[in-house]
């Protein structure tokens, strides 16, 4: 199984050195790839430069180059993380992309009818993709579209009879999954799954997104509920949605302004997802884990722990999946 340190870069972002130290050390603790969530750290060129961190000087592109560099020595292989949908606050907060949101008070769901709004995911994912050329794989994000369908135009659509949310929600992901497929067909795609969890199996199994993304379902409770996200996993498996992925967290999920992060919390999350994985029947190929370490819970959000304290965390956490337990300092 796969695993994959997520780094999310929308709040306090390492400086290079630390970084480069940082994925000596996740290849060491058992790491196989590195998630990165560039956000504003990203260096955008052109008309996307207004989405540059003014907070922070941006990654530049050598540095950005640099750490894929340092990952392949390691081992590491780098998966860009985009979001498409939601989540796009440090987009979506710029004056001039305003009129792109779904509502107006909402800063982080694009509005999906607007072509201008497409053409920008797009452009933001071919800056991104062409800046990793080794990457075999692609996250398209896509989790808590908040507001979906109360924008204006959405409104209109759906007063068609027939139409729903979740449609609309399938419409937007297909096109930007299609274009890239279109664009780079060797490009492996994942997505987050929990706008799809209330999805029916015709509805999903119709969805336009079998045999084009790869679902990473997320859960960061410590007393994960095994049974039901079993079942979940057999549902998308059923329906053809067969490349499938699980996330936890090591840090920035307990709340929204922890200061000091709880190890055996996110080991427990760990350990639920072990028992997961150990109940799965067979033919549901779960690809690997992403052990998220959330900055902020969006980009306008206080930070939670800072990562230097989250480590200890996170070196238990990859040693409890690498081995299959937890063994408490103590105890080696």
């Amino acid at each position: 199984m796969i695993l994959l340190v997520h780094l999310d870069l929308k709040g306090a972002p390492p400086r290079m050195d630390y970084l480069h130290k940082l994925i000596g050390l996740f290849s060491g603790l058992g790491a196989d790839g590195l998630l990165v969530e560039y956000e504003d750290m990203f260096p955008y060129e052109g008309e996307l430069k207004v989405l540059q961190s003014t907070q922070h000087p941006p990654y530049s592109r050598e540095e950005v180059l640099s750490i894929q560099e340092v990952a392949k020595s390691q081992g590491l292989e780098v998966i860009p993380l985009v979001q498409t949908f939601g989540h796009m606050e440090f987009v979506l907060k710029h004056k001039s992309l305003w009129e792109l949101r779904e509502v107006g008070h909402c800063l982080g769901t694009l509005n999906p009818h607007r072509e201008e709004g497409v053409r920008l995911v797009k452009e933001m994912l071919r800056q991104v993709v062409e800046l990793h050329p080794g990457s075999t794989s692609l996250h398209i994000g896509a989790d808590e579209v908040y507001l979906l369908g109360e924008g204006e135009e959405s409104r209109r659509w759906l007063s068609t009879p027939g139409r729903t949310v979740q449609q609309l929600f399938l419409n937007h992901v297909t096109r930007v999954a299609k274009g890239v497929r279109e664009a780079w067909p060797n490009l492996n795609m994942i997505m987050w799954d929990d706008m799809l969890r209330g999805m029916d199996h015709d509805t999903l199994k119709g969805s336009g997104l079998v045999g084009l993304v790869q679902l990473m379902l997320w859960d960061y409770n410590p007393t994960l509920d095994v049974k039901n996200t079993v079942y979940l996993l057999e549902r998308y498996s059923g329906a053809g949605l067969s490349e499938l992925w699980a996330a936890s967290a090591f840090k920035g999920s307990t709340n929204v302004h922890t200061c000091v992060t709880s190890t055996q919390r996110h080991v427990n999350n760990h350990l639920q997802w072990l028992q997961v994985a150990a109940a799965l029947p067979e033919g549901i190929h779960m690809l690997g884990i992403a052990l998220t370490g959330w900055q902020r819970y969006d980009h306008l959000s206080v930070l939670c722990e800072l990562l230097p304290l989250a480590l200890p965390s996170l070196a238990s956490s990859l040693q409890t999946l690498t081995h299959g337990q937890y063994f408490p300092p103590n105890t080696l």
